[in-house]
């Protein structure tokens, strides 16, 4: 299980295909040459993307949710709506905080790392940064999450 999160926008954007591998507990798009890197002699599954409405799309492991309750963004990227959060905007201030909250004691963060090896402090904060700086990109976009 997954958290989605997408920041959609009322443009269409271009259609175009796209490689996408499951890895460290994301799923990362990747280019061919990386895939012929990873996977030599093997066909990658394409993935149709672009046409509706998503400026960015990113997801992480349910097993993360505890380490992002400790640091205070479970509602921010897990139950936006509940706080009032419908624009990419209206994270920024609230991803900005609780990123500096991660950096601010790694230690105390990883102990939240899942035992099953799913996730870990690393992939969160990556997450984080990457979620935040699309906001930044994309502060009119409307945000839209699946759990």
């Amino acid at each position: 299980m997954s958290l989605d999160v997408y920041l959609e926008d009322d443009e269409t954007q271009p259609e175009r295909w796209a490689i996408f591998i499951r890895d460290d507990g994301q799923t990362k798009e990747i280019t061919l040459e990386e895939w012929n890197r990873r996977f030599p002699g093997m066909q990658p599954s394409l993935a149709h993307v672009g046409g509706a409405s998503d400026v960015y799309s990113t997801n992480i492991t349910h097993n993360l949710n505890t380490m992002a309750e400790a640091a205070k963004l479970y509602s921010a990227l897990w139950r936006p709506e509940t706080i009032g959060i419908s624009k990419a905007g209206q994270l920024i201030k609230l991803l900005t905080s609780g990123l500096a909250e991660l950096r601010a004691d790694p230690d105390k963060y990883k102990t939240y790392n899942p035992s099953n090896g799913w996730g870990d402090y690393d992939v969160f904060v990556r997450f984080v940064e990457q979620y935040l700086e699309a906001c930044k990109k994309n502060p009119e976009a409307n945000v839209r999450v699946s759990r």
